[in-house]
């Protein structure tokens, strides 16, 4: 049974969102000064790399990551390729078999964007898509992209209506060696007390 990490590995000089905290990691203790053990603290934004949202990230009333529904994040999920050059709207989610399926990945173009730059043409889901994936009660969305909106995206529309149904928001996945099919996904958040997402340790496992 072969398992795929689809995370991002955190490290100094990833791309990160424009504007966002630099990932950056700092020393308390160093063996080799002497020190009877090596301790690290890191700086960073709890969305750096392949993160979970909260729906405290949109919403002052809404759960912070330490009190989400840890079922969302676990089971059954659909790798699917959208073969798009911006965007993902509707009619592409039309021609797709929903049936059975409670959490879905998207993989696109925009693979590799965060191990180097930062890309802002990546693929982003329409707010008709959002709200056609929330209305089919899906228990999560994720994307190899850095965001499920657009870059140049002023309301973030498609983050709240997926959020509005209850649906959970995965986001920059690594699936470069990833064939579209149906996986047993884990992907958990830290528990961190009122914030609004967290980096996580995403894998898929082959069922």
């Amino acid at each position: 049974m072969r398992i795929y990490d689809i995370s991002q590995t955190l490290r100094e000089g990833m791309a990160v969102w424009p504007g966002d905290q630099e990932f950056h990691r700092n020393w308390t203790m160093q063996i080799r000064k002497g020190d009877s053990c090596n301790v690290s603290w890191v700086t960073m934004s709890t969305h750096t790399g392949t993160h979970l949202d909260a729906p405290f990230h949109f919403d002052d009333s809404g759960l912070d990551i330490a009190s989400v529904c840890l079922e969302q994040y676990l089971g059954p999920a659909r790798v699917v390729s959208m073969e798009v050059e911006r965007v993902i709207a509707v009619p592409d989610l039309e021609r797709l078999n929903w049936e059975g399926v409670d959490r879905v990945i998207f993989k696109t173009r925009t693979i590799g964007w965060g191990e180097e730059h930062f890309d802002p043409r990546f693929v982003y889901l329409s707010e008709d898509g959002a709200e056609f994936l929330g209305k089919r009660g899906l228990r999560l969305v994720g994307t190899d992209a850095p965001s499920i909106d657009a870059f140049e995206s002023k309301t973030l529309l498609s983050h709240k209506l997926l959020l509005k149904h209850g649906v959970a928001i995965l986001e920059g996945a690594r699936l470069a060696d990833v064939r579209p099919g149906d996986y047993e996904l884990i992907c958990l958040p830290l528990r961190l007390a009122g914030l609004d997402g967290s980096p996580v340790r995403a894998i898929l496992r082959e069922l």
